[in-house]
């Protein structure tokens, strides 16, 4: 704080000249610039326009950080009762073990630096260091190398909270603890690299685009959702008639909004300054996303099933979030809507189409991070101020490329643990409860004293 406060107070100080130029650049930049004709004017509009864009990357940080708790929500009131203690300790541990793998490997993968430009693989040692330009402009004009840290590391966090949704009620703890560390540890950020750290997705010759991760972070969350659902198979008794009631439908709408609210840092805060058009332009994208991602969803809902689902419908608002994501500073308005309604529609074919597969994802994230993701990212070449047959065929190459590489390595990490340690928990856990056998804890309303432990083969 006491660094943080000595730079306002040296800047903002009405001794200085920096004060006026501050204040002048606030209510009119035009007099601001004609006025710096000195390099210490310079200088201070060059401080403040550091320092403005800092704080704004730290804002959407703060964000895209609400993001988890808004995953953690809808997680725990999508699921049955009695796993729901399970769910709220299992996002609780994601995002200590996101952050503290993405600092010691994951930065680094990501962002190796310029002698990796147009690779596949590049690592640029272990743990983070600002060094000696890590907080000055010569960083970055916009942002220092830490808030460019922990930006990223809310990003990569997200990954892992992903496949938790998919692979919620049946999973054992320690062992998708292990999953997560090892996914934000190496798989995303070498996906990452190969767009947002220069690698070869990013020197095509019609570079690939993601502008905030509707493939680099949804997709490779939904490929690894797809391949632990599978391999993991369903839950007992889903596709037997038995009814698996989820544990809180106002909570679950809590979280939807909560990632809703989120997203506007998570799209905000990837335009990476603090450009007053562009920042606003991408809020408004994103907001007609997720408005016409939901209108969507519940216009098939009511079409094809005569009635409305609550959960379709959120999970509709998500899908458009994620749709526009890819896009968000390309799209007009009108194609936002479009992109996001077509968005939140898929989303509701997609899960419909996986339980009749038998895949059983408990939350919807396959459908809604995988199916909008790859949407989202195929749509820049379709729609907005990118769209042409090269940028399309980009996309593909991106989309199948990420794929193929996440989900190789996901079932990798899945089987080598279920060879270690087991993946899935007993029948006899499962069938009683996770908040039971992982935690001695009961479900949400429900007293402890008073828990009856359902027959089970004793598996």
């Amino acid at each position: 704080m006491s660094s943080l406060s000595h730079g306002f107070g040296r800047i903002f100080s009405p001794k200085t000249p920096q004060f006026y130029v501050g204040i002048m650049s606030l209510l009119s930049p035009q007099i601001a610039f004609a006025e710096a004709t000195s390099p210490q004017i310079e200088t201070a509009l060059s401080n403040l326009t550091f320092t403005v864009g800092n704080l704004w990357i730290l804002i959407a940080s703060i964000l895209v950080f609400l993001m988890h708790l808004g995953f953690a929500a809808i997680e725990a009131g999508s699921v049955q009762k009695k796993n729901v203690a399970n769910i709220l300790f299992k996002n609780t541990a994601i995002i200590a073990i996101g952050i503290l793998t993405y600092a010691l490997v994951g930065f680094n993968l990501m962002y190796p630096g310029a002698d990796f430009a147009g690779a596949v693989f590049g690592f640029a040692g272990f743990g983070i260091d600002a060094g000696t330009t890590g907080i000055t402009t010569a960083y970055n004009e916009n942002y220092t190398y830490w808030a460019d840290f922990i930006f990223q590391a809310m990003f990569a966090a997200t990954c892992a909270t992903i496949v938790s949704g998919a692979v919620a009620e049946r999973i054992k703890l320690e062992s998708f603890f292990w999953f997560s560390a090892l996914f934000v540890a190496i798989v995303y950020p070498i996906v990452g690299m190969w767009k947002w750290g220069g690698g070869f997705l990013d020197a095509l010759s019609t570079p690939f685009y993601d502008f905030a991760g509707s493939t680099i972070v949804h997709s490779v969350g939904g490929w690894a959702a797809l391949a632990g659902a599978i391999i993991l198979g369903p839950r007992i008794g889903k596709y037997t008639g038995k009814a698996m009631k989820s544990s809180s439908p106002p909570l679950a709408t809590i979280g939807a909004f909560l990632l809703w609210f989120g997203w506007f840092g998570f799209n905000g805060g990837s335009v990476l300054s603090a450009d007053a058009g562009a920042v606003s332009y991408v809020f408004v994208t994103t907001a007609l996303g997720a408005a016409a991602g939901t209108i969507a969803a519940m216009t098939i809902d009511r079409v094809i099933s005569k009635h409305f689902n609550l959960f379709n419908a959120l999970n509709g608002m998500l899908g458009g979030l994620v749709g526009i994501t890819a896009g968000a500073d390309q799209f007009s308005i009108a194609e936002a809507v479009i992109v996001g309604g077509i968005s939140g529609g898929l989303v509701v074919v997609s899960l419909s189409m996986l339980n009749k597969l038998k895949i059983d994802d408990p939350v919807g994230a396959i459908s809604v991070h995988l199916t909008g993701g790859i949407w989202g990212t195929l749509a820049v070449g379709l729609f907005g101020a990118l769209a042409s047959v090269e940028q399309t065929i980009s996309q593909l190459i991106g989309i199948v490329a990420v794929g193929v590489f996440t989900t190789i390595s996901s079932v990798i990490l899945f089987f080598a643990i279920e060879k270690i340690m087991g993946l899935r928990v007993s029948e006899k856990a499962e069938v009683e409860g996770l908040d039971y056998h992982e935690h001695t804890l009961t479900g949400m309303n429900t007293d402890m004293a008073k828990i009856t432990l359902a027959p089970s083969s004793g598996k």
